[in-house]
């Protein structure tokens, strides 16, 4: 089956899939008549459907067809009559994969997304058009003479857009693609270096979009007193050590410190041999997919930073949030583009439409993934993850094992923030029960979602990082995991010895 499976990345044969489709779908009928009654007592069954998204992600590369149908298999599990009381079957898995969808769709999180994303992909097609990012481009590359310098540079700019990961890597991203591409940088190194400067500094820098979150989740969750959450959460920030390596390794790797391995180093070899910059299929998910570069008349770079400070300024005046920020900074763009002339009313218009546009397949993975992890809720996949791997422990080694289990969560879920909200009020109390010190037990959790995502085909981080810099977000996830496996085992040790030194 496997081979059959392979076989699908070159070609799409409807019959096969079909009849591949109907053997798991059927297996999974079967299986679950064996299942327990209660969702809450799957246990190990709760793994089904993240070992078949992996599989077949690996075995396909098709991601979307493999968050569809790990879904479903997730449905059918929680739609069998003794678990919904009766009814028909088929007719319960379909209403509850409907009402799933729904859900998902009506969820507060995935329309701050489509308004975040989607008008992030407006604001970028504005500087686009009005030429400030070619003149920004232009004069990095006055100052980027080599193509280590041009990546430094890249690295440089990202710390620098810290507030939001959003931000940051559809802002670095799209500006930095065409003096890379100049260099002949493989555009999975570029959405290695982008990923790699976005949520891993958010998460160390209590201004950001990050720290607001998460010291609201610190607060609900009984840790932090109302009002003190940011406080708590600057508690964390010296041990949340991905965050610091991730972001470290970079320019190591840059420099040749760390040498390039891995798949990555497959992607410079192809690159050497005269093959294309990108990756097969990148032009699926990249925002500028089709776009020809036409050089702009009278390029200024102001076009570009005065928008992007008024978007800062006004996320921070609006308590860091980034709607607010978004829609105001539009409102700003507008008036600021037209006294140009740089565009007409009727071309802001249609430039605002494009841009969304191009965000469609981008938000399509983000609900799809969105809609996994709200069947796996169902069936209690993260609460058995956690309360498998720490049965047994030690105070010194819940750091540890909370990074490692709930890296392996996140990896498979995909939703950093929802794994967060899961994870944090189990945790918690979890580190006050063993004697561990909870500020080190947080910051084992915030990092483990900032790995899992980082490595993860279809978490945000990875597809918003893979359409800003042009990159299939499949061999984006490949060629960036080595370098953040060895983030996490440096973060792994050092949990260790901070687990045996604080507790």
């Amino acid at each position: 089956m496997f081979k059959r499976l392979a076989n699908e990345k070159a070609s799409f044969e409807g019959r096969r899939v079909l009849l591949i489709i109907a053997i798991v779908l059927i297996a999974t009928m079967v299986l679950s008549s064996f299942m327990p009654a209660e969702t809450e007592d799957f246990g190990a069954f709760a793994l089904i459907p993240a070992a078949f998204l992996i599989i077949y992600i690996f075995a396909t590369k098709r991601i979307i067809e493999a968050l569809v149908l790990a879904s479903l298999i997730g449905y059918i599990m929680v739609s069998k009559p003794s678990t919904m009381g009766g009814g028909n079957w088929f007719l319960n898995i379909f209403t509850n994969f409907s009402e799933g969808i729904l859900g998902v769709m009506m969820d507060e999180d995935i329309a701050w997304l489509i308004i975040v994303c989607g008008l992030m992909g407006s604001i970028i097609a504005l500087i686009e058009k009005s030429g400030g990012a070619f003149a920004f481009g232009e004069w990095v590359a006055t100052k980027a003479k080599s193509r280590n310098s041009a990546l430094i540079w890249t690295w440089i700019l990202g710390i620098v857009i810290f507030i939001d990961d959003y931000l940051n890597s559809l802002t670095v991203g799209s500006c930095m693609t065409n003096l890379t591409d100049k260099h002949k940088v493989p555009r999975e190194f570029l959405a290695y270096i982008v990923d790699s400067t976005a949520a891993p500094l958010c998460v160390i820098i209590p201004i950001s979009t990050w720290a607001v979150f998460c010291s609201r989740i610190l607060e609900t969750s009984g840790w932090a007193t109302e009002g003190d959450g940011l406080l708590y959460f600057i508690k964390t920030i010296p041990f949340n050590f991905y965050g610091w390596i991730a972001a470290i390794i970079v320019p190591l790797v840059i420099m040749g410190v760390i040498p390039v391995f891995g798949p990555m180093k497959e992607a410079f070899h192809r690159v050497a041999q005269g093959g294309p910059l990108a990756p097969p299929g990148s032009e699926k998910i990249d925002i500028k997919s089709g776009k020809t570069n036409i050089v702009p008349t009278n390029p200024k770079m102001y076009n570009l930073f005065v928008p992007i400070l008024v978007l800062v300024g006004s996320t921070v005046f609006f308590d860091l949030e980034m709607s607010m920020g978004v829609l105001f900074t539009l409102a700003f763009m507008f008036v600021f583009y037209l006294a140009q002339g740089v565009v007409t009313a009727e071309e802001f218009t249609d430039i605002c439409l494009e841009g969304f546009k191009n965000m469609i397949m981008p938000l399509l993975l983000m609900v799809l993934a969105f809609l996994f992890a709200a069947v796996n809720d169902q069936i209690h996949f993260t609460y058995f993850v956690i309360t498998s791997a720490t049965k047994v422990l030690t105070p010194e080694f819940v750091p540890l094992v909370v990074f490692i289990a709930l890296s392996i969560t996140e990896f498979i879920t995909g939703t950093n923030w929802g794994m967060y909200i899961i994870a944090l009020p189990i945790v918690i109390p979890l580190a006050q029960q063993t004697g561990c010190d909870v500020t080190l037990a947080v910051s084992a959790v915030l990092s483990a979602g900032v790995f899992g995502s980082h490595i993860c085909f279809y978490s945000d981080a990875t597809v918003i990082t893979s359409a800003a810099t042009g990159c299939n977000n499949f061999d984006h996830a490949v060629t960036q995991a080595p370098f953040g496996i060895l983030g996490a085992v440096l973060s792994a040790l050092c949990f260790v010895v901070a687990g045996f030194l604080i507790n």
